[in-house]
């Protein structure tokens, strides 16, 4: 399904006391810790918490305001991100296998035409994910899941090592999301650092075994079942529900 990753080490992140402000207003406060290398890490916490801030951080969407992210193990053009279905374009007119080609931008560039040694991989990515004779069909026709399958081709093709996941999983149906965790799982078993912003609490109990619960401010990471109790879930909720969103960026450096 997809290339064999190579015996170079796995990518990591390491944050160190990491603030990151959105529009000068805090939205994720003195994050410390590290994404293993080869680990599947979901982040969880309520609405508000800065799930999806921290992953644009990481991708260089976002600069800290204060620490540092430290990525070792590849460089951030060769990061694979899915944004929320919500931010993608669902309109412009092309085709499936045209949306799933852009994965092969680094060989072919951005504008680059899809050649014929390309075409059995699309093609092959795009069976991978269940839309098989679907190619050419306009995106604008495809339903919610059917389109998230197709941007999980785009990634399969883009075969980087380190991949960003924010919300891949809302509003799909079952058989849609199995499938699609069973991609996410064939990565995991190739070695690559994946990380997902999810909701689903059960989902990520019984299938990511790493989780970060953020509610703007650390509240425990580590293994996802030690991690996700029914008291640091109040935790958490407890804390978004206490922030001002007025409140200035905080300069003070966590001890």
């Amino acid at each position: 399904m997809c290339k064999e990753v190579n015996a170079s080490p796995a990518p990591s992140i390491k944050l160190e006391n990491l603030t990151i402000a959105y529009r000068r207003h805090p939205a994720v406060h003195h994050l410390s810790g590290q994404f293993a290398p080869g680990s599947l890490t979901a982040i969880v916490g309520p609405n508000g918490a800065g799930k999806s801030t921290l992953l644009k951080a990481i991708m260089g969407s976002m600069r800290p305001e204060s620490g540092r992210i430290d990525i070792s193990g590849v460089k951030r053009q060769d990061i694979a991100y899915l944004p929320q279905i919500s931010e993608v374009d669902r309109t412009f007119p092309i085709s499936v296998l045209d949306l799933v080609a852009l994965g092969l931008w680094r060989q072919s560039g951005g504008f680059g035409r899809i050649k014929p040694a390309h075409l059995q991989r699309i093609e092959n990515a795009i069976a991978t994910v269940g839309l098989g004779g679907l190619a050419h069909r306009p995106i604008s026709t495809l339903s919610g899941g059917q389109f998230q399958r197709a941007l999980f081709a785009r990634m399969l093709l883009q075969d980087a090592r380190l991949l960003l996941l924010d919300e891949p999983f809302t509003a799909l149906d079952m058989k849609t999301t199995a499938d699609l965790l069973d991609v996410v799982k064939d990565w995991h078993g190739e070695n690559r650092t994946i990380i997902a912003v999810l909701h689903d609490i059960d989902l990520v109990r019984e299938h990511f075994p790493q989780a970060l619960l953020l509610a703007r401010s650390p509240v425990a990471w580590g293994e996802a079942q030690e991690v996700l109790t029914a008291a640091n879930m109040l935790q958490a909720r407890r804390m978004c529900e206490g922030f001002d969103d007025g409140a200035p960026v905080c300069k003070h450096q966590a001890a």
